[in-house]
């Protein structure tokens, strides 16, 4: 399997995720995939081995310029999750891994209404992110050695999704790696086809 990162490599329950989420989108008819706030286009990369028009958003002029050398055949854009520069109802999936931990709580509502937003009906999304411990701790902020950074509760993630109007499909919580200090989580919801 093609542009597989060491990362990926040793978490299968990371890339089974992966794997089912692009196999819903395909199922539901496929379209353009998002990774949003894809840093070094690791995930982008492993997302079009698994077959999926996909194109890499980040913030950071830095990590697109990282993204577009690591993987010249994919699209890599500078781009706020705030505020995509993507058509309503355009695209068959997002992905946001671990895009969200720098954000500060209040406006993560916000950034789930733009991701409802550019998601076709039928289409999904995929989160991950650092788990918070337990369901009574919303969330926690942690330092990040690129700033600070929130831990979530699953349920919480959960609560603000359907809040924006997507449905939740399936979650993972999984205990920390050899080199992560917390619990990893996955969330994957999908946009209604009926309001």
């Amino acid at each position: 399997m093609a542009a597989r990162s060491s990362e990926l490599e040793r978490q299968p329950l990371d890339r089974a995720m992966l794997a089912s989420f692009a196999e819903l989108v395909q199922a539901a008819g496929g379209g353009p995939v998002a990774d949003l706030g894809c840093g070094p286009g690791r995930a982008t990369a492993y997302l079009c081995s698994l077959g999926l028009d996909v194109f890499g958003i980040d913030l950071s002029p830095e990590m697109v310029a990282l993204a577009r050398q690591a993987h010249p055949g994919l699209r890599f854009d500078e781009g706020s999750m705030n505020a995509l520069d993507v058509a309503d109802g355009a695209l068959g999936g997002v992905l946001a891994r671990y895009s969200i931990i720098h954000t500060p709580p209040e406006h993560v509502p916000e950034v789930f209404g733009e991701f409802h937003r550019v998601l076709a009906p039928g289409g999904h999304l995929l989160i991950a992110f650092q788990a918070s411990d337990g369901p009574l701790v919303p969330v926690q902020a942690f330092d990040h050695k690129v700033s600070l950074a929130y831990r979530w509760s699953p349920d919480r993630i959960v609560g603000l999704m359907l809040d924006a109007g997507l449905v939740e499909v399936a979650r993972l919580l999984r205990e920390p790696g050899e080199t992560e200090r917390f619990g990893q989580a996955y969330v994957l919801v999908r946009k209604p086809v009926q309001p």
